[in-house]
């Protein structure tokens, strides 16, 4: 048999999964990688560790499922965008990485805003500055961790590292490193204006030699083939941002369709062959279809606040559906199933990690009363997600001249009947939801396979090996009850604005 095996570090969990030729999934494995937070806004991970846990995890799978090392035709990869990995000149992590749910360098983006840099900066890189960009996070650590900067042979993204270990290349592979504020998507290269503009010009012979998705870019060591089990010489391609990997994972491969992912961060994109220039959409990224640009709106909003209401709000209903063998997620979807769109129940702002309508925002519920309990705030938190969602789709639509085509839906909403419904009545379009468990991973195979399969095209590969669901349709008393109640979360926004600075400054002490 041949397989192929996708590796996906996310922003919570670490998996290997093997796949057929036809995209059937053999098996996964995963791994809770901890996040560390040693202060307010600030979320770490141990890069060793973090190793660790790709060298586990593939083990763990090549012995469960009995597969021969010689049996994997090729890996694939991919990682959450954004964040901070760096590689020391003494062949060590310089510190720990930095995820993209990292908030620390928030003040950056906005004084760029304000004295004109990002400006200047949309004309070569495409994309308004976040704060957990890399050109955002060494800012912070040229400020505030001396010496730190001075240690770095490499600038890593997360896949990016990961690959590095397999294969002991460095390299930066364009659909991550397009999302760095530090490319100029233009001419697909990184740019020296850019790390002038942003004061980072001593970082720039730390940035690797550049490489696309589908490139053998080494194969497996024979250290890392050691410690993970895998052949050595197994060919390594360069792998992709985790939200190119769900997209081709989705089969969106050509302009008709719009991917939208709740996972941790509420990804939403749509292929073009130009990128969005006019400032109006968040970022422009370089797409693993090298014909393509990714146009994407995007904020760590989405079903990581679900995780959260679970972590503290349902733990011992957690423990007590495990013992019975079943899902917390199946109770949680009968909860909110006994509503129906027109109920009342709080608004939620999903800003527990981040915000996308200012750096400072905070999560909160309105309009909650005594007669509230658990079922109302779950269902509360659905929707607000939702919502946010939907303040990305708005934003896309209207650089895409309507609501043509349909969504293709994966995370964690896209596994809930009543969420995906909920999806197709607030964005008021057809909704296809993609069963595949690991989105991301099978995104990494497929691309493996493109790449040393011989298979036609990318686009080809990913039609054989990946299905979704029949359409879920749009509910017009639905979509009129939830456009009450959207209009009911912007205006909760709004009326919160000025509140943000004032409250920032008492949780930083000023």
């Amino acid at each position: 048999m041949i397989y192929y095996l996708g590796l996906d570090n996310g922003g919570t969990n670490t998996k290997a999964a093997l796949f057929t030729e036809d995209g059937v999934q053999v098996a996964v494995e995963s791994a809770a990688t901890a996040a560390i937070t040693p202060a307010p806004g600030f979320v770490e991970r141990d890069m060793d560790a973090m190793w660790q846990d790709n060298c586990d995890v593939i083990r763990r799978l090549l012995q469960r499922t009995g597969t021969a090392p010689g049996e994997i035709a090729g890996v694939g990869l991919c990682g959450h965008g954004k964040g901070l990995y760096l590689w020391g000149r003494d062949n060590r992590p310089v510190r720990r990485g930095i995820l993209s749910s990292d908030n620390r360098a928030w003040r950056y983006p906005v004084e760029w805003k304000n004295d004109g840099t990002e400006a200047e900066a949309f004309r070569r890189s495409c994309q308004h500055i976040l704060a957990c960009q890399p050109v955002s996070l060494l800012a912070w650590l040229r400020d505030n961790e001396p010496g730190t900067l001075e240690k770095t042979r490499w600038v890593f993204a997360c896949k990016d590292y990961i690959r590095f270990r397999l294969t002991g290349r460095a390299g930066a592979e364009i659909t991550d490193y397009s999302g760095t504020g530090l490319m100029n998507l233009h001419t697909a290269a990184f740019d020296p204006e850019l790390l002038r503009l942003f004061g980072l010009e001593p970082m720039e012979d730390a940035l690797p030699p550049l490489c696309r998705s589908l490139e053998i870019c080494g194969g497996v060591t024979a250290e890392a083939a050691r410690s993970t089990g895998l052949a050595e010489g197994t060919p390594v391609i360069g792998g992709m941002f985790d939200i190119d990997a769900c997209a081709l994972a989705v089969n969106v491969t050509d302009e008709e369709n719009i991917c939208m992912i709740a996972g941790t961060w509420s990804i939403n994109e749509y292929l073009r062959k130009e990128p969005v220039t006019d400032g109006s959409v968040l970022m422009n990224s370089l797409f693993c279809l090298p014909e393509y640009y990714l146009i994407e709106e995007s904020s760590p909003t989405s079903a990581g606040n679900n995780e959260w209401f679970i972590r503290q709000l349902l733990p011992e209903l957690k423990t007590a559906a495990e013992a019975r063998g079943e899902s917390i997620y199946d109770e949680m979807n009968r909860w909110a199933e006994s509503f129906r769109p027109e109920d009342f129940v709080p608004v939620f702002l999903p800003f527990l990690s981040a915000s996308n309508v200012d750096p400072r925002a905070r999560s909160a519920f309105l309009g909650l009363n005594a007669s509230h309990t658990r079922k109302h705030i779950l269902r509360a938190v659905y929707e607000g997600i939702t919502f946010s969602h939907r303040c990305h789709l708005e934003r896309l639509l209207a650089t895409r001249g309507g609501r043509q085509g349909r969504i293709r839906l994966a995370g964690g909403a896209a596994r809930s009947a009543v969420w995906t419904q909920m999806f197709a009545d607030v964005m008021n379009m057809p909704v296809e939801a993609v069963p595949a468990a690991e989105t991301g991973a099978l995104g990494c195979a497929i691309a493996a396979a493109a790449a040393v399969g011989g298979h036609a095209s990318l686009a080809d590969t990913a039609a054989r090996m990946c299905a979704a669901s029949a359409a879920v349709y749009p509910r017009p008393d639905a979509v009129a009850a939830y456009e009450k109640k959207y209009r009911l979360y912007l205006r909760s926004i709004d009326c919160l604005n000025d509140l943000w600075p004032e409250m920032q400054n008492l949780i930083e002490g000023r």
